[in-house]
Protein backbone atom coordinates (compact mmCIF):
# COMPACT_ATOMS: atom_id res chain seq x y z
CA UNK A 1 0.00 0.00 0.00
CA UNK A 2 1.39 3.84 -0.93
CA UNK A 3 1.82 5.51 2.30
CA UNK A 4 -0.42 8.90 2.78
CA UNK A 5 0.56 12.07 4.37
CA UNK A 6 -0.26 12.73 7.48
CA UNK A 7 -2.48 15.23 6.53
CA UNK A 8 -4.46 12.88 3.89
CA UNK A 9 -3.77 15.30 1.01
CA UNK A 10 -1.24 13.13 -0.88
CA UNK A 11 -0.22 9.84 -1.64
CA UNK A 12 3.28 8.91 -2.17
CA UNK A 13 3.89 6.51 -5.21
CA UNK A 14 7.74 5.87 -6.53
CA UNK A 15 8.92 8.58 -4.49
CA UNK A 16 6.24 10.95 -5.96
CA UNK A 17 3.41 13.17 -4.25
CA UNK A 18 -0.08 12.44 -5.88
CA UNK A 19 -3.14 14.69 -4.72
CA UNK A 20 -5.99 12.30 -2.84
CA UNK A 21 -9.76 13.25 -3.42
CA UNK A 22 -11.58 15.58 -1.26
CA UNK A 23 -12.40 13.77 1.88
CA UNK A 24 -15.79 15.79 2.10
CA UNK A 25 -17.44 14.25 -0.87
CA UNK A 26 -20.26 12.32 0.17
CA UNK A 27 -19.61 8.96 -0.37
CA UNK A 28 -21.65 7.72 -3.21
CA UNK A 29 -20.60 10.92 -5.06
CA UNK A 30 -17.52 9.94 -4.52
CA UNK A 31 -18.61 6.38 -5.95
CA UNK A 32 -19.96 7.38 -9.22
CA UNK A 33 -17.08 9.88 -9.69
CA UNK A 34 -14.65 6.85 -10.12
CA UNK A 35 -16.93 4.97 -11.61
CA UNK A 36 -16.80 7.65 -14.25
CA UNK A 37 -12.90 8.07 -14.01
CA UNK A 38 -12.42 4.14 -14.82
CA UNK A 39 -14.87 4.64 -17.73
CA UNK A 40 -13.18 7.52 -19.20
CA UNK A 41 -9.46 5.76 -18.58
CA UNK A 42 -10.96 2.61 -20.64
CA UNK A 43 -12.14 5.00 -22.87
CA UNK A 44 -8.52 6.97 -23.33
CA UNK A 45 -7.10 2.83 -23.61
CA UNK A 46 -9.13 2.23 -26.32
CA UNK A 47 -8.48 4.93 -28.44
CA UNK A 48 -5.09 4.55 -28.14
CA UNK A 49 -5.91 1.00 -29.23
CA UNK A 50 -7.50 2.44 -32.41
CA UNK A 51 -5.00 5.08 -33.21
CA UNK A 52 -7.86 7.37 -33.16
CA UNK A 53 -6.24 10.80 -32.00
CA UNK A 54 -9.11 12.91 -31.63
CA UNK A 55 -10.74 9.83 -29.60
CA UNK A 56 -8.04 10.19 -27.61
CA UNK A 57 -8.32 14.15 -26.74
CA UNK A 58 -11.95 13.15 -25.89
CA UNK A 59 -11.46 10.87 -23.54
CA UNK A 60 -8.23 12.26 -21.70
CA UNK A 61 -10.26 15.56 -21.14
CA UNK A 62 -12.91 13.34 -19.83
CA UNK A 63 -10.25 12.17 -17.29
CA UNK A 64 -9.01 15.43 -16.46
CA UNK A 65 -12.67 16.99 -15.81
CA UNK A 66 -13.28 13.91 -13.27
CA UNK A 67 -10.11 14.04 -11.54
CA UNK A 68 -10.78 18.08 -11.00
CA UNK A 69 -14.45 17.03 -9.78
CA UNK A 70 -12.85 14.34 -7.74
CA UNK A 71 -10.42 17.57 -6.41
CA UNK A 72 -6.90 15.48 -7.37
CA UNK A 73 -6.46 17.96 -9.60
CA UNK A 74 -7.46 21.89 -10.60
CA UNK A 75 -7.96 23.49 -7.26
CA UNK A 76 -6.87 22.31 -4.54
CA UNK A 77 -9.51 21.28 -1.71
CA UNK A 78 -8.09 22.43 1.75
CA UNK A 79 -8.24 26.41 2.65
CA UNK A 80 -5.44 26.95 5.17
CA UNK A 81 -3.41 28.66 2.07
CA UNK A 82 -0.72 25.49 1.37
CA UNK A 83 0.78 25.08 -1.60
CA UNK A 84 0.04 22.23 -3.85
CA UNK A 85 3.14 19.65 -4.37
CA UNK A 86 0.48 17.43 -6.86
CA UNK A 87 2.84 15.38 -8.97
CA UNK A 88 6.55 16.76 -7.10
CA UNK A 89 9.60 14.56 -5.46
CA UNK A 90 8.77 13.90 -2.08
CA UNK A 91 12.06 14.73 -0.90
CA UNK A 92 11.96 18.17 -2.62
CA UNK A 93 8.78 19.30 -0.54
CA UNK A 94 8.12 19.78 3.10
CA UNK A 95 7.05 15.77 3.54
CA UNK A 96 10.45 14.75 2.72
CA UNK A 97 11.07 14.26 6.68
CA UNK A 98 8.48 12.27 6.83
CA UNK A 99 8.93 9.94 4.24
CA UNK A 100 12.04 8.98 5.03
CA UNK A 101 11.32 8.39 8.79
CA UNK A 102 8.95 5.46 7.75
CA UNK A 103 12.31 4.20 5.65
CA UNK A 104 13.64 4.52 9.01
CA UNK A 105 10.91 2.64 10.73
CA UNK A 106 10.81 0.34 8.04
CA UNK A 107 14.57 -0.66 8.39
CA UNK A 108 13.92 -4.09 10.23
CA UNK A 109 10.84 -5.06 8.07
CA UNK A 110 11.39 -7.43 4.64
CA UNK A 111 11.16 -5.42 1.50
CA UNK A 112 7.94 -6.22 0.14
CA UNK A 113 5.86 -5.42 3.70
CA UNK A 114 7.36 -1.40 3.52
CA UNK A 115 5.40 1.22 2.94
CA UNK A 116 5.71 2.43 -0.70
CA UNK A 117 7.36 -0.26 -2.17
CA UNK A 118 4.27 -2.40 -3.76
Amino acid sequence: MNPTTPDARYFVFKGQLWRCANPSLAEDVRQLLVNDLMAARREVKAAKASGDSAQLSVARAKVQKTKVKLGERGPVWWDDGSPDFNRCQVANTPYAQWFLSLSTANAGTPPENQAGEN
